[in-house]
């Protein structure tokens, strides 16, 4: 048995890429483009799932009082904004 090991996003979206060009070229037969198609579908899903976990990672650091960094959670939307 194979053992299936997890690609890095960058490693991901290259596939991705190439499984698109593949696909725009057209010359594939159909079992083929339905393949790739699929695969394509799962490496689309998995990178959003990384990103997804890459973000809730992602902190916000602002100045303190003392001038020092703190973090806080990062919610995506800026505070106070005003708008």
């Amino acid at each position: 048995m194979a053992k299936t090991e997890k690609k890095t996003f960058e490693e991901s979206i290259a596939r991705l890429e190439e499984i698109v060009g593949a696909l725009e070229k057209g010359d594939a037969k159909l079992a083929d483009s339905l393949k790739l198609f699929e695969e394509g579908t799962k490496l689309a899903t998995d990178c959003g799932k990384m990103l997804d976990e890459a973000e809730q990672k992602v902190v916000k650091l602002s100045k303190g009082a003392d001038g020092a960094p703190v973090e806080s959670d990062f919610t995506g939307e800026a505070e106070g904004n005003g708008r």
